[in-house]
């Protein structure tokens, strides 16, 4: 299932560029800008991302579709991506707080130099504004809650530090070249589409799969950490917002993108196998595995949501056991029956 049109206009058609459309969120914000009527292109190396996300999205409007294999590594293709573009909306990114650990040369190199590129094709093409993806993983040590975008603290991992990097060059590009920029802050993003396989794979769709027959689910550390959980719908609201807004106090910053709650660990696999149990009764009898917690892992996650609330006009859609309802018989038919057999899972 997917989230509903968004009830605000984004104006007349014009052509969007959202990077990294064939991941999970990236193909939601496709799905939406040509459901919206307006003419969207990707540009994605498919490392990560999956070309049934785009046939899917791209459904509502393939003749204002366009799509472009290419590496934001490489600035030629970032170049022809950014023309004739009114807005991009950044996504393409290497996620993963352990696949950084293990490899931090290639996070910097997609995260931040990719951006780079991103950013000096935009402002070269003449796009009026770029909306990027950060992550609440800046927030690094710092103890306070709820977290509150003007108060940062050190990063705890290499992707954390990509990220800090990217709102960096997000604010000096603004300065140096007058290129709008808006940063969304995201925090533990989920629901259909979210990948459930890999080394790399999200809690949620990785429990929605043990859940659902697959492998036994397992639980770093002790169960109290706790995290912001936040729907893909309310995610494509915030980029949609940050995209059109008008109000000139609401460019060239960040803002957290969650739902301004938290919720351990332990108590969300409560709620997802009662969602899950609900389609296959056999989820019930489902049990987490424990496993030692995980270098670079913040312990608790809670956003401060005023900033955005107050500048974007932002509000979240689906709380976090709304997500889980919706988000469940995605996963359900998809990793039940056929889907689980033929191996084969869009993510």
């Amino acid at each position: 299932m997917s989230p509903a049109p968004l009830q605000f206009r984004v104006g007349p058609p014009r052509t969007w560029l959202v990077t990294g459309g064939a991941g999970f969120i990236g193909s939601h914000l496709v799905e939406q800008l040509l459901s919206l009527g307006q003419h969207v292109r990707v540009l994605d190396n498919l490392s990560t991302g999956h070309r049934d996300n785009l046939d899917e999205a791209s459904e509502v409007a393939p003749e204002r579709f366009e799509f472009l294999e290419g590496d934001i590594r490489e600035p030629a293709a970032c170049r022809a991506a950014c023309e004739g573009v009114s807005v991009v909306l950044h996504q393409a990114a290497l996620g993963s707080v352990p696949r950084s650990i293990r490899d931090p040369a290639t996070s910097h190199e997609v995260n931040v130099t990719g951006f780079v590129n991103v950013l000096d094709a935009a402002r070269n093409a003449g796009v009026k504004r770029v909306v990027y993806a950060s992550s609440s993983a800046v927030y690094g040590d710092h103890p306070g809650l709820p977290k509150v975008e003007d108060a940062t603290g050190r990063p705890l991992s290499p992707y954390a530090a990509t990220k800090a990097a990217d709102e960096l060059y997000a604010h000096a590009f603004s300065n140096a070249y007058g290129l709008d920029t808006v940063g969304l802050r995201y925090f533990n993003v989920f629901g259909p589409r979210q990948d459930p396989r890999g080394a790399y794979a999200a809690v949620i769709p990785l429990w929605f799969d043990g859940l659902f027959g697959g492998a036994a689910p397992f639980l770093h550390g002790d169960g109290e950490t706790s995290r912001d959980f936040s729907y893909v719908g309310n995610v494509v609201q915030a980029n949609l917002l940050a995209a059109t807004t008008s109000n000139p106090s609401a460019l060239r910053t960040v803002y957290n993108v969650a739902c301004g709650d938290r919720t351990t660990l332990r108590v969300l696999f409560e709620m997802m196998r009662e969602a899950a149990a609900s389609l296959h009764p056999e989820a019930a009898r489902v049990t987490l595995e424990n496993r030692p917690a995980r270098a670079g892992d913040i312990r608790h996650s809670h956003a401060d949501i005023g900033r955005a609330r107050e500048r974007l006009g932002y509000g979240p859609t689906h709380s976090l056991r709304q997500g889980l309802a919706v988000a469940a018989p995605w996963y359900f038919g998809r990793l039940v029956g056929a889907g689980r057999r033929a191996g084969a899972v869009a993510a």
